[in-house]
């Protein structure tokens, strides 16, 4: 499974209150989006960065939410991830 499919998986797995759409999480945090809000050019290496070894959905799932917020907060400009997936939702449907 190549990591773009993985993402379009994980998409409904994270965000399916926030965005009934399913928007793919690649199209949602995109290089201009990364690029803006974080020291990254992709949602990969983002992920990379906080060394967690995704996979699989379960993958994702495992991903305390204390961890993943502490690591938003401290690669991006967001507070945590709720934060984070609602702006990128907002810009996303403003595009």
């Amino acid at each position: 499974m190549s990591f773009d499919d993985l993402l379009v998986e994980l998409q409904g797995q994270k965000t399916a209150q926030e965005d009934p759409n399913n928007v793919s999480l690649d199209k949602l945090f995109n290089k201009s989006f990364m690029s803006k809000y974080s020291g990254h050019d992709s949602f990969a290496a983002f992920l990379e960065k906080g060394n967690f070894q995704v996979h699989t959905q379960e993958d994702v799932n495992n991903i305390p939410d204390e961890l993943f917020d502490r690591h938003v907060a401290r690669e991006t400009s967001f507070p945590d991830w709720k934060s984070m997936l609602e702006t990128a939702n907002k810009e996303y449907a403003g595009s």
